[in-house]
């Protein structure tokens, strides 16, 4: 059997809690883990965790994300983890601005 990979999808949303937010979903090939966090901090907490004590390998976050949160998500982890964005100019979820507008 080929390796898994151990991969997160992180969203960003208001009143989200990592703790309480999290669902694994596993296939043959693929482990992905879904969190939801509050912000930019707490997703660079959360990612560091995912990658240390979970052994995540890639990470894709959330349109919430700007330029400025991948970033500092991708310099959080480090060389030897993949980290992906989807992309919206702005998030319907966020009062249609760009999480950079509000946390970075």
């Amino acid at each position: 059997m080929a390796d898994i990979l151990k991969a997160a999808f992180v969203f960003v949303a208001p009143e989200a809690d990592p703790d309480i937010h999290r669902e694994w979903i596993k296939t043959p090939a693929v482990h992905l883990v879904t969190v939801g966090v509050k912000d930019y901090a707490q997703a660079a907490a959360t990612c560091m965790d995912l990658v240390q004590n979970e052994g995540v390998k890639a990470i894709e976050l959330c349109g919430g994300f700007g330029s400025r949160g991948t970033a500092l998500i991708a310099e959080t982890v480090g060389d030897g983890v993949a980290v992906g964005a989807v992309r919206f100019d702005v998030h319907p979820g966020l009062g249609n601005v760009s999480g950079d507008t509000i946390f970075a």
